[in-house]
């Protein structure tokens, strides 16, 4: 089976990826082969002997800058090698993280992501080397890896053959525009804590009738925005 995606990732931290692709489901997508994951030590491409990755800003202020000249030279190692759907920056004023954005991903071939740190990178990395720029959220994190992490994870669960079932994916939040309805497992009654009987029931249209209408109302409650998007279906 050959590999469905493969993922690189610039970082001046790499240690910090070690847990989070090796273990669960992020390290049986390798172990399939349906994914790679390759970690690069952006230090590997600075240029001085201290290996620095970062200056002064021009105009002053505070905080320290990416420099551009690691960067470029790691990109450009990497691009020789193979070509990349996208070289995607982690940056909190990036394009927001959805689910329909990781959809997207998802079916790419080759990804290149780059950790911002400090107080961000040069500006021309972005102008000349970044094809897309991600973010999780609004607000800031120290630096881009664990925005890199959960990206990652966004998209390689919805790589085929990753999960078990190939529909759980589909049937995750936000899929299909509303959150996802709750669910339960046994026992059915436990401490007086019981179950809705129609999902006890075996009827199945019964029980996809409920299950839609638990997902409207959670999304209306926790999510009004979404409905206002995509409606009730």
């Amino acid at each position: 089976m050959s590999t469905r995606l493969r993922i690189d990732i610039l970082t001046a931290l790499p240690r910090l990826f070690d847990g989070w692709f090796g273990e669960s489901i992020l390290k049986r997508a390798q172990d399939k082969g349906l994914v790679e994951v390759y970690v690069h030590d952006l230090r590997n491409w600075a240029t001085d002997k201290h290996k620095r990755l970062d200056d002064y800003a021009f105009g002053g202020g505070a905080g320290m800058v990416m420099l551009v000249k690691p960067i470029h030279r790691a990109i450009t190692a990497l691009k020789s090698e193979r070509t990349y759907d996208e070289v995607i920056y982690m940056s909190p004023d990036g394009e927001l993280l959805d689910q329909p954005l990781a959809n997207g991903l998802s079916t790419a071939r080759n990804l290149l992501m780059l950790c911002g740190h400090y107080k961000g990178v040069d500006e021309r990395v972005r102008q000349h080397l970044i094809t897309r720029e991600v973010s999780i959220g609004d607000y800031v994190l120290s630096g881009g890896e664990l925005a890199a992490a959960v990206l990652s994870d966004a998209i390689i669960r919805l790589v085929p053959g990753v999960l078990g079932n190939e529909t759980s994916a589909l049937s995750d939040s936000f899929q299909d525009g509303m959150v996802a309805p709750p669910v339960y497992t046994r026992p059915a009654n436990y401490e007086d804590w019981e179950v809705p009987p129609v999902l006890l029931s075996g009827d199945q249209a019964a029980i996809d009738a409920w299950r839609h209408e638990q997902a409207v109302e959670r999304t209306r409650t926790r999510r009004p925005g979404m409905l206002d998007t995509f409606g009730e279906g």
